[in-house]
């Protein structure tokens, strides 16, 4: 379960375990207040994966090839 903790500047301190991380407010819905319960998914964007594999290996492409 993740818990709001608190908010520090421009964090929001979630507890998770016992352990407190530092996520960016930005990051976290609006309105959301010390003790609510929230839930985060993380999942890879393939596409934008794709995109900055292929602008990586033209970059490297680029500076080889000299």
């Amino acid at each position: 379960m993740l818990v709001i903790d608190r908010f520090e500047g421009e964090y929001a301190l979630i507890e998770y375990r016992r352990r407190i991380f530092h996520i960016p407010k930005m990051l976290v819905p609006k309105g959301v207040k010390p003790g609510d319960v929230i839930n985060i998914q993380i999942k890879v964007d393939q596409e934008a994966t794709e995109r900055r594999k292929k602008s990586i290996d033209q970059l490297a492409n680029e500076v080889f090839s000299e």
